[in-house]
C-alpha cells in the first residue's frame, strides 16, 4: 500500500515552490559588454550590490553586445517604460554612437537616472621598452617618422577617443593600432607588439599592481587614491581628462513612480562603503552624479565629439 501523506506533502511543497517562483519579481538590466569580459564583470558586480537596495526584485543581466554598444542602447530605448527593463549605460559611448552612427536622436530616447562609477583612461607601457612619462611618449612620437605604435580598443571606444583628443591637444600624430577588444590591446602590449597603450584603468589595474606594465599617466585632473604614485597627464603638460562614466538609464518618458525607487536605490549604492571598496579593487572610483548633471556632462561630450568627428572621423566607410 502506498503511503499517501508523503506524496501529498511532496505535492504541497511543489505547489508552494511554484507559487513562490511566480510571485518573485525580476528586473532586466541590459549591458553592451560581451559575456565574460571585464566590462561584464563590472556590470554584474554593480547588479549584485544594487539588488541589496531594491525592495525585493532580482536583477537578470542580459548581454547585448554589438555595433559599438549601440545594439544595447537601441534595445533599451525601444523597451516599454515600465521599470522592468533598465540599462547599464556608459558615456562617452552613448554620445559617440549618436555621432559616428548618424543617430543624433538616440540620447533623447533615454532618461539618465545617475552614474555611480568613474574610470579614468590610463596610458601604459611595457617594462621591456620603458618610457619615462607621457611627455617622453609624445617626444618619441614626434621623432619617429613611422609614429609611435599605440594600442587601443576598437575605434570609437572611450580609450580610442581619448587618444584622438590627446593628438589634438599635443599636435602629435601617433600610430594608433586599434584591437578588437581592450583585452586584445593589453595582450598586444604585454607581447611587445605595441610600445604603449591607452586603456581604461580597470583593464590594466592588475598588470600595474603586478608591475607587468608601467604607468605613464592617468587622464584625470587629480591623482587617484587607487594608484597615488601614478602621475596625471597635466603634470606632463597635457591637460587631458578622459573618463568612462557608468550608471543606469531607462526608456525616455518613464513615469516618476517608476524611476524614483530606482534612483533612490542607485544613490544608496553609490554611498555604500562595500560597493566603493570593491570598485577600487577593480580600478574604479565610486562617485554619485544625478541624472541631470550626468546629461549635462554628456551634452558637453557630444559637442566635443561632433567637432572631433568633423576633423578626424574615427570610422571609415566600412565602419571600422
Amino acid at each position: 500500500m502506498i503511503a499517501r501523506r508523503p506524496l501529498l506533502a511532496g505535492l504541497g511543497a511543489a505547489v508552494f515552490a511554484h507559487r513562490r517562483a511566480r510571485a518573485r519579481r525580476f528586473l532586466t538590466m541590459l549591458t553592451a559588454a560581451p559575456a565574460g569580459t571585464n566590462g561584464d564583470e563590472i556590470a554584474r558586480s554593480f547588479a549584485h550590490h544594487y539588488e541589496r537596495f531594491l525592495d525585493g526584485p532580482e536583477i537578470q543581466v542580459r548581454n547585448l553586445p554589438g555595433d559599438g554598444g549601440r545594439t544595447a542602447l537601441r534595445a533599451l530605448a525601444d523597451a516599454p517604460p515600465t521599470g522592468s527593463t533598465f540599462g547599464w549605460v556608459l558615456t562617452p559611448v552613448l554620445p559617440a554612437r549618436a555621432v559616428d552612427r548618424g543617430d543624433p536622436g538616440l540620447p533623447s530616447r533615454l532618461d539618465l537616472l545617475g552614474s555611480v562609477l568613474r574610470e579614468p583612461i590610463a596610458f601604459v607601457a611595457s617594462p621591456a621598452d620603458p618610457l619615462d612619462s607621457v611627455r617622453d611618449m609624445i617626444e618619441r612620437a614626434n621623432q619617429d617618422t613611422g609614429g609611435l605604435p599605440m594600442g587601443t580598443p576598437p575605434p570609437g571606444s572611450p580609450s580610442h577617443l581619448a587618444v584622438l583628443r590627446l593628438q589634438v591637444l599635443t599636435q602629435t600624430r601617433l600610430n594608433i593600432i586599434p584591437f578588437p577588444s581592450a583585452a586584445a590591446a593589453r595582450q598586444a602590449l604585454l607581447g611587445g607588439n605595441v610600445i604603449v597603450a591607452a586603456l581604461g584603468l580597470s583593464d590594466v589595474i592588475v598588470a600595474l599592481r603586478d608591475e607587468k606594465l608601467v604607468g605613464l599617466g592617468i587622464a584625470a585632473r587629480h591623482r587617484s587614491g587607487i594608484l597615488p604614485d601614478m602621475p596625471i597627464l597635466s603634470e606632463a603638460g597635457v591637460p587631458l581628462a578622459a573618463w568612462i562614466n557608468r550608471g543606469l538609464a531607462v526608456p525616455a518618458h518613464s513615469p516618476r513612480d517608476v524611476t524614483e525607487p530606482l534612483v533612490a536605490a542607485l544613490q544608496a549604492v553609490a554611498d555604500d562603503a562595500a560597493f566603493r571598496k570593491q570598485a577600487e579593487t577593480l580600478g574604479l572610483l565610486g562617485a554619485w552624479s544625478d541624472g541631470t548633471t550626468w546629461r549635462e556632462q554628456m551634452e558637453q561630450e557630444s559637442a566635443e565629439l561632433a567637432g572631433l568627428w568633423a576633423t578626424d572621423p574615427w570610422l571609415n566607410a566600412a565602419g571600422q
